[in-house]
Order: C-alpha cells, then structure tokens, then sequence
C-alpha cells in the first residue's frame, strides 16, 4: 500500500492515512486502497475495532481538487463513487470504526469522521466542509455531517466554509470526546478495549440493527428490533452471555476466525 499504512495490535486494527505531503487528501488510489484493506480486515474477521488515524497537522483535508480538475464529469462521478462505496463500506463492516483526529478534517476528511461509528479527537482538532470557498459545494460531505449535527449548524458550516473547534465538535456530536493531544493515543485504545471485550458476533448483529432502524419512523423501527432482539436472544453468544451473567464469570465468546476453530 502506498498511501497507507497498517498494523494490528490483538483484537484492534489502526490504519494511518499516509500522503501528508498533500495534507492526507482523500486520492483515488488511497480510498481503492482503503476500502479493499477495510473489505479484507472484514472478511477474515481477526479485529473487532479499526482506528482510523491521519497525521500530526491533518487527519485528512478530503478529495484532491487537483484531481477533480483535471478530469471529466463522468471521471468526476466516477471518483465520488469510489468515495460513497468506501463509506458505504465502512458502515457495512462487522468491526466498529473509530476516526482518532488529531489535526484538521475537513471536506472530506470530515465526512470520515463523521461516518465513521465513533470519534476521538486532540483539543487542538479543527473540523471544516469549506468547499463552498472554492465553489464547490460540499454535498457529499453534508450528507453523514447533516446525519450527525443539528441543521442550523450542519447549514451554518456547509454555507460559511467555516471551522469548527474540537470543543464545538463535541458539543454537537461530531465526536465523541475531547482530550488533551497527549492523551489522544491513550484514550482512543481505551475506548477500542471497551468495545473488544464484546462478541465480534453481537458487535456485527448491533451495527447493523442500529444504522438500519435509524430510518425507520418510531413503530417501524420498534417493529424491526424486536424481530431482531429475539433472534439475538438465541444467537450461540447471547446464550453464552446470559449463562455467564448468572454464573458470575466473563463469558467465551465464539467470535474467533474460523482458520482458528477448526
């Protein structure tokens, strides 16, 4: 992988964006190789939290607009295509994804984050979809920002191009907490560990009941998980789970790769 870079550490996955030189832009060959790195980490099921992570100065400054210059409508579509599978991607996995942002996101790289399950950011984080400045609408981006923030300050942000404290970010529910740029590391590990003492199992059956019942009106949705609560309720780990609640005792999941059970 050229503009990525991968390591594993038990039952969590980092992937670091590595073209800082152009401030981490969202380049057609990095999101190919981000989403076929996020389809493999998918399929052989060895990590339950992937951490998402850019560079000192810029988690991800979003799409090249070098790239969207020098190409036809058609490639133009072509390219945000890519963009929309990968993040389609992202919510489709089994792993829970975690943006840790220590530097700017914007664009782009602030639909990312906000796409992504969770979010940590550093108090010097700084979040923007300025594309409007450019004239270029941020309509991609606005997209999971409008699905994560209230509409008078999703509009406020896509309409001034704007940046957004990590504070703010907060307050709002772009991210989910805010730490000391010392901290970052430590506090995003820590979140990941509270995730991966879970089955991968109910960790996939819950992220998917959870984006699916987000569209739904009120009954609907409740209509729909309880169909799903009550096939969880047999799946092989909630019985295990159960049993070890009334045992007193950390349950054993059955969530392991299956090259590792046979």
């Amino acid at each position: 992988m050229e503009f990525l870079s991968f390591r594993q550490s038990e039952d969590i996955a980092y992937i670091t964006l590595e073209n800082p030189k152009e401030f981490n832009t969202l380049s057609l060959q990095l999101m190919q190789e981000f989403d076929q790195l996020l389809q493999e980490l998918a399929m052989k099921r060895e990590v339950k939290v992937i951490i998402i992570e850019g560079s000192e100065k810029s988690f991800s400054a979003g799409h090249s607009l070098r790239e969207i210059e020098t190409r036809t409508e058609n490639e133009v579509l072509a390219l945000f295509q890519v963009c929309q599978q990968l993040m389609k991607r992202i919510r489709e996995i089994p792993q829970i994804v975690i943006s840790k942002v220590e530097g700017v996101a914007v664009a782009a790289g602030c639909q990312l984050v906000a796409a992504s399950d969770l979010a940590i950011a550093s108090d010097r984080a700084r979040f923007a979809v300025p594309g409007i400045n450019s004239g270029l609408f941020c309509s991609t981006p606005a997209v999971f920002l409008s699905r994560n923030i209230g509409r008078k300050k999703a509009a406020e942000l896509l309409f001034t191009g704007n940046l957004m404290s990590a504070e703010e970010a907060e307050a709002e529910g772009l991210v989910n907490k805010v730490v000391p740029v010392e901290k970052l590391d430590d506090e995003t590990d820590k979140l990941a560990k509270d995730i991966t003492k879970q089955s991968l199992n109910i960790i996939e059956l819950g992220k998917r009941q959870f984006y699916q019942q987000l569209n739904m009106e009120d009954f609907q949705a409740l209509n729909y998980s309880t169909e799903v609560i009550a096939l969880n309720s047999k799946h092989p780990d909630a019985v295990e789970g159960i049993n070890a609640f009334f045992e007193k005792r950390t349950p054993e999941w059955n969530d392991k790769p299956k090259q590792e059970i046979e």
